[in-house]
């Protein structure tokens, strides 16, 4: 296992949007969380600190994520004093050589294929601020469309320092019962046989103060329901998003989430600001959790929800 001195941190989370400048100002005006900029080749990026962690932002086609990067969230970047000596510790393929990240900060990028598709970089840590607002508490978790949850506990525990939480397994089922009612032969019960309409497992693996969490696709002989994103969603609309990204893009870093501390309030704040939102209350999610979504277009083009949830 790759020694940190304790577990593996999140150093900052890389995602890519329309318009960073007013992302930004949404995230520093609307969320409260404190905003700074840092250089990165000849750009300034804006940084958002949130918990522990940091949201760096990037416009499509920037350099340093690369011309082909589409919206959404790119990659994830671990602290390490040295990010060279980190990533031979690991013992993972690299995508190249150590060379400026952040702040100038030395970084270095680790292959997607080894990584269950999710683009990891270890950087020298940013030296922010811990930070959190009214609204936000820190980064709740990363969500990550897997092929395949054992070996991404395989790699990331193992190898890359994270720590196990939990899993659990969503199953979404549909029955159908008929009834025959006569005024001579009493009433009859008809059951049809079960159908699942969707089922996935979860798995919840501990980096730094928030989660990367790994969905998998568990449904055969299903087809995906098309895109929608204007009605709150199921384990049935849940499992096709994933399986139509996978489609896709492949597996990789899929969503993010923040922690709140009161959800309905949260979402109603943010929908009298004139955020577009996929739900306006709260519903049920994983590890007893209460959750919403906003729509892509709020955070410009990244998808992100808010969870309510005790600590366990």
């Amino acid at each position: 296992m790759l020694v940190f001195g304790k577990s593996a941190d999140l150093a900052y989370l890389a995602l890519v949007v329309e318009q960073p400048e007013a992302i930004a100002a949404r995230f520093e005006n609307d969320f409260g969380l404190p905003r700074s900029s840092l250089r990165c080749g000849t750009s300034s990026v804006p940084v958002i600190s949130v918990g522990a962690a940091a949201l760096a932002l990037f416009g499509p086609g920037d350099p340093f994520v690369g011309a082909s990067a589409q919206k959404g969230v790119h990659h994830l970047a671990l602290g390490a004093a040295d990010p060279a000596a980190a990533a031979r510790a690991c013992g993972l393929p690299l995508a190249g050589d150590i060379a400026q990240g952040l702040g100038g900060r030395a970084q270095i990028a680790l292959a997607p294929a080894a990584t269950g598709g999710v683009r990891v970089r270890f950087t020298e840590p940013l030296g922010l601020s811990p930070a959190r607002s009214d609204l936000i508490e820190r980064i709740d978790h990363v969500g990550v469309a897997s092929v395949d949850n054992r070996v991404a506990r395989a790699t990331f525990i193992a190898k890359l320092g994270a720590v196990y939480e939990s899993e659990q397994t969503d199953s979404e089922v549909e029955t159908i019962s008929e009834n025959f009612t006569s005024d001579t032969h009493q009433t009859i019960f008809h059951t049809r046989a079960s159908r699942l309409l969707g089922s996935m497992r979860v798995t919840f693996i501990t980096l730094g103060d928030c989660e990367l969490e790994f969905l998998q696709d568990l449904t055969t002989g299903v087809t995906a329901d098309a895109a929608r994103h204007d009605a709150a969603g199921d384990t049935r609309a849940d499992r096709s998003v994933i399986a139509r990204h996978i489609a896709a893009r492949g597996a990789g870093l899929h969503h993010i989430a923040f922690k709140t501390p009161d959800i309905d309030a949260a979402l109603g704040r943010l929908a009298r600001a004139g955020y577009r939102m996929i739900d306006t209350t709260g519903r049920p999610g994983s590890r007893r959790a209460r959750i919403g979504f906003l729509h892509p277009a709020a955070l410009g083009g990244v998808l992100a929800h808010l969870v309510e949830r005790e600590e366990l």
